[in-house]
């Protein structure tokens, strides 16, 4: 019997260990998709207590809590921390095959030195010796911990009319030892049938200097805050669809559909489709222009509970996966902006995993000489990021492009204490690698398989972001 989560945990063969313990462990991490706070970042955040630090905001522990019947006063309402803590500890147990039960561990193994079971024996001890560790190791702050986490780049999420300035903060004097980059996302942009579209306008208008009367106004802003975004080290854009829009009307139309739009008259689905797709093809041309990443997740059904979407907000745990392929729509889409010569260097991110090959294998039709995997299929996501997610989603991109072009995994987390999912992706990714050679189904060469393990999970990223670049 193997011992519980020990050093070797997930690495099935030697070759695996040789690979995670020498070449994938020791790698930086370049985390270019995640939720955190710049704010908090700059401010060096210190958390009051475990409780703060692990179960605020992580809807991924609190869709387990909900899912074992605990009352929401214990997940997002107004139990103590000791209350919270306790219910979440009781429940883990039960968590058998979840990806969270391993983070759990892993997390409390490497951020706080604990290996014991959690459970509800134990969780007053752990709550103490996690409270303690808080408290008295600077390490363990916002920076503290992405430094112990040997992060070297953390990209957030980012609205068009944030001014960045704590993003300018961190860079000019944040006692920070990883840099820390903001991401375009210009959803509320996208969102013209939001019942908040004009007031939204309005205020990217001011953030862009641009009074937005017309779609060409739009356009003007648009660019306005991609160099604004550009010049504060952005080199990153990112979409969230439920379905992929395509539509080619003219010019002319989309101007009648963003009027509709500004006078809060009703659009159709075809309007919503046409105005999309139109901002989107536009917003692609500047992104090719300053060599920028275009990221597309797409297929989920958000806030599905109205409930609890009244009771708690958005992003809080209720949403699912759709059935939507997007496939002709997105191949589509890409083909528009390859026509026109701006198509950027894009990563797709399909929540249903029926469209992984999909997506993987379509990818491929894109290439540009010079650029490693221009297109790529993004790894395993939200609902995704699961043991078998991660491997099916490793093992789809190698049969249907070069795994060696991987750029990895993302933490795609409001947590700081999430950089545990990295070393999870590296364990699962070695272990695959490993066990192909061992099978003889690639040859044994270890210092070759060792660095294509380190470009999956550094140094592909590092090239594919262009970080290098910016000073």
């Amino acid at each position: 019997m193997k011992q519980f989560m020990d050093k070797d945990f997930l690495l099935e063969n030697e070759t695996s260990r040789v690979l995670y313990h020498d070449y994938a462990a020791p790698m930086p991490i370049i985390d270019y998709h995640c939720h955190l706070d710049a704010k908090e970042i700059y401010e060096d955040k210190k958390f009051v207590d475990i409780t703060e630090a692990w179960l605020s905001g992580d809807h991924y522990k609190w869709r387990l809590m909900r899912a074992n019947g605990i009352d929401e006063r214990y997940i997002t309402g107004n139990a103590s921390s000791w209350e919270k803590f306790l219910a979440y500890s009781k429940m883990l147990p039960r968590a058998i095959g979840n990806p969270v039960y391993h983070w759990t561990y892993m997390e409390l193994q490497r951020y706080f030195d604990c290996y014991e079971v959690l459970n509800e024996n134990t969780a007053e001890k752990i709550f103490e010796l996690c409270n303690n560790k808080l408290k008295d190791d600077d390490t363990l702050s916002a920076c503290g911990i992405m430094t112990k986490s040997n992060v070297e780049v953390v990209v957030t999420t980012d609205d068009p009319i944030d001014d960045l300035k704590w993003h300018m903060k961190i860079t000019k004097d944040a006692d920070c030892n990883t840099r820390v980059y903001p991401c375009f996302r210009p959803d509320a942009i996208l969102n013209i049938n939001n019942e908040h579209y004009t007031t939204y306008m309005k205020k990217l208008g001011e953030a862009a200097g641009v009074k937005i009367k017309s779609f060409e106004d739009l356009k003007t802003a648009l660019v306005n805050r991609i160099e604004y975004f550009n010049v504060n080290g952005c080199r990153t854009s990112d979409h969230g669809f439920n379905d992929i829009p395509f539509s080619t009307l003219s010019e002319k139309k989309i101007e009648k559909i963003f009027d509709k739009a500004i006078n809060k008259e009703k659009l159709n689905e075809s309007d919503i489709n046409a105005y999309q797709s139109a901002v989107l093809l536009f917003c692609a041309t500047h992104y090719k222009r300053l060599n920028w990443v275009m990221q597309l997740h797409y297929g989920v059904l958000r806030n599905v509970n109205d409930t609890m979407h009244k009771q708690v907000g958005v992003n809080t745990g209720f949403d699912t996966i759709g059935s939507n392929t997007g496939i002709t729509a997105l191949a589509e889409l890409l083909n528009s902006m390859n026509v026109n010569d701006s198509l950027p260097k894009t990563i797709i991110f399909p929540i249903n995993p029926i469209n992984n090959h999909a997506v993987s294998i379509l990818t491929g039709a894109f290439p540009e000489v010079g650029i490693k995997s221009k297109l790529q299929q993004g790894s395993a996501w939200w609902f995704n990021d699961t043991f078998y997610g991660m491997e099916q989603q490793i093992k789809c991109f190698a049969e249907s492009n070069l795994l060696a072009n991987f750029i990895g995994m993302l933490t795609d987390s409001r947590s700081f204490l999430s950089y545990t999912r990295h070393e999870y992706f590296r364990r699962i990714l070695c272990n695959i690698v490993g066990s192909w050679i061992n099978d003889g189904k690639y040859h044994n060469d270890i210092k070759e398989v060792g660095k294509m393990i380190q470009d999956i999970s550094y140094f592909n990223a590092k090239e594919f972001f262009n970080y290098n670049e910016i000073k």
